[in-house]
């Protein structure tokens, strides 16, 4: 696991300076504490910053190449089938000098050209310059486990393993994209392939591009896609035996390491089943890691307790207090534009928790997305399923309603949603709807967004889908948006800041595969998200984990706001001095703040937004 860069000017007379190719590198020195190197042939520059887990001798240096230093690669990630793949290239007759998963993706790349990502089973995000070809190919694995940014001009190419490492360069322009700024207020986060910034973009999972230099041609392509193909001749207990199968043999290959390894706990089904299937092939108990508050609502550790004794682990808990918000500046610098995920508090300090012991460990991260469990998804089915009314009578009956009500008032939320086509609903679950937008956003804001709004593109997603049925339909939208640009992005920027690797066996593609091929009846049944995933799992985890209600990995900011944190909201949020007055609307501010400690629609999730915002802004 470790941190990328890398300059590409398409004039081939323009040269890299190594001084800035080292400053962009070392930004990311919390990616990578354990080795660093450059590679600068004219115009070209790669940078790396090394996390050893595997081989740690220093043949796994980076910058890496082939025999002939013909082909360079800088890589994050981990490649689980390094080792088959290996064996392949050397009856080819490819020779390696080192036991790493990065020289296999050099060979492949040899081998088989831009078709090495279809051989590779595991997280990753890598470029590699061509020097025969004059070719810079880059690809990001195909859940966007591992992230890639990039500036491209009539000049330039510029990438990174985060924000930070492109701001460095010299010609950086730090203008907001407003249309990521709206996506930021509808949804917590930032999708598409959009960044705050307008000049930089986002590879998309599952995507990669070539920067030809000779023709000056940039190819971007999918090589895979997420595809619902339910089969519905297979019974539950072939399903069940299926998915045990699949996800052991993944748990079991994330197990490789040659550092200490893992696991975070959280005691919800999906982590403790990783650690129960860890237990299986681990020599010595696994060490395991859970956050906890004091607040009974947000707690799930007695459920962790149970799954750690069960499976004798090395069992670590940690208690989060409502003035670990102090550290919100530290968040801003982790993840470089606005993020509005208060769960990044507490994935923060686990991970800072956890690398006290590990260095590596595996996560739960997943399985809601595949098996359609999160509390959302029930509730948005469960719209579609009962609010049979013609769209327009939802448009003009529910929508005026929703125009009279107070927005203070319980049930103007769901009128909101029950407004919307029908199709659509669940593109329309926002932390602010787009009315309560219009009063946000100042006059020049609202001008240059022209009407357009966030929920387009989620909306784009469910309409191109090729989907078996609507639920199959909203959970791709929910594996495009919210788990690449939410989950996976709190997870890989908080751990990393701690230079902790984070493995997600549930997203092994292979895995995805198969539960993609089980028929929604199997995934949601009986008003329960999970159904088939829960039943195959009830031989290794206590009844009550099975059972409990999912709580989710939230933290307890709604109490906090009303009490230990009154004052630190109203002082900063209130502020005639916050930046948050160049972009928004004052007055509705006071309102949302003023008003969300009395009423009766939870309001937390928006003053966190505008917590984060402001914060960035300043810093």
């Amino acid at each position: 696991m470790c941190g990328i860069t890398g300059i590409l000017y398409l004039n081939k007379d323009k040269f890299v300076n190594e001084n800035l190719l080292e400053d962009m590198t070392n930004s990311l020195v919390h990616r990578g504490p354990d080795d660093k190197g450059v590679y600068i042939n004219g115009n070209i520059g790669l940078g790396f910053r090394r996390l050893s887990i595997i081989d740690l001798s220093t043949m796994g240096h980076q910058p890496m190449s082939n025999e002939d230093g013909s082909v360079w690669i800088v890589f994050n990630g981990e490649i689980y089938n390094f080792k088959e793949l290996k064996e392949d290239l050397i009856k080819h007759g490819h020779i390696f000098k080192s036991n790493t998963d990065t020289e296999v993706i050099i060979h492949l790349y040899e081998q088989y050209g831009k078709e090495c990502v279809d051989y590779l089973r595991g997280m990753f995000a890598f470029s590699i310059w061509d020097e025969k070809k004059k070719i810079l190919f880059c690809a990001r694995d195909r859940f966007g486990i591992k992230p890639f940014y990039y500036l491209h001009d009539n000049e330039k190419f510029v990438f990174g393993s985060e924000i930070k490492a492109l701001t460095k360069f010299n010609e950086f322009s730090n203008e907001i994209d407003l249309a990521a700024l709206d996506h930021y207020f509808a949804f917590g986060y930032i999708t598409d392939d959009r960044s705050i910034y307008k000049t930089i973009k986002k590879l998309k999972p599952g995507y990669c591009m070539e920067i030809n230099l000779i023709n000056q041609n940039v190819e971007i392509s999918k090589y895979w896609n997420i595809e619902y193909n339910p089969d519905y001749s297979i019974s539950e207990d072939g399903w069940m035996e299926r998915i045990d199968n699949v996800l052991s043999e993944s748990v079991k290959m994330r197990l490789m390491s040659d550092v200490p390894l893992g696991a975070f706990l959280s005691g919800g089904i999906d982590s403790s089943s990783v650690v129960a299937l860890m237990n299986k092939y681990s020599d010595h108990p696994v060490k395991t890691f859970s956050i906890g508050f004091k607040e009974n609502k947000y707690n799930e550790l007695q459920f962790a307790r149970e799954v750690a004794k069960k499976y004798n682990t090395e069992h670590h808990e940690q208690i989060i207090e409502p003035e670990s918000i102090s550290i919100l500046p530290e968040l801003v610098q982790m993840y470089d534009e606005p993020f509005a995920d208060s769960s990044a508090l507490p994935t923060y300090y686990v991970s800072k928790f956890a690398k006290q012991f590990v260095t590596v460990v595996l996560s739960g991260d997943g399985g809601d997305e595949l098996f359609a469990g999160y509390n959302s998804i029930k509730m948005i089915s469960n719209y579609y399923k009962y609010n049979r009314t013609p769209d327009w009578f939802n448009q003009n009956i529910y929508g005026n309603i929703f125009k009279l009500i107070p927005e203070n008032q319980k049930g103007k939320g769901l009128l909101y949603k029950l407004s919307k086509p029908r199709k659509h609903i669940g593109s329309y679950f926002s932390i602010w709807t787009i009315p309560e937008r219009t009063e946000l956003y100042n006059y020049d804001i609202k001008r240059a967004l022209g009407g357009k709004v966030a929920e387009e593109y989620k909306i784009k997603i469910s309409d191109r889908s090729k989907g078996d049925d609507f639920l199959n339909t909203l959970q791709e939208q929910y594996i495009k948006t919210f788990l690449v640009d939410d989950i996976l992005t709190k997870v890989d920027r908080a751990s990393m800041k701690c230079s902790l690797e984070v493995r997600v066996p549930l997203l092994d593609h292979k895995f995805a595969e198969l539960t993609s091929q089980i028929p929604s009846a199997l995934k949601f049944k009986k008003d329960t998200g999970k159904y088939i995933f829960k039943k195959s799992m009830r031989k290794y985890l206590p009844v009550s984990v099975i059972n409990h209600k999912k709580q989710g990995f939230e933290i307890p900011i709604e109490n906090w706001f009303k009490n230990d944190l009154k004052e630190y909201v109203n002082d900063t949020l209130l502020s005639n001095s916050s930046p948050l007055n160049n972009y928004l609307n004052k007055s509705k501010i006071e309102y949302i703040v003023k008003n969300s400690f009395n009423s009766k629609r939870t309001q937390h999730h928006k003053i966190w937004s505008l917590l984060f915002l402001d914060t960035w802004l300043n810093a």
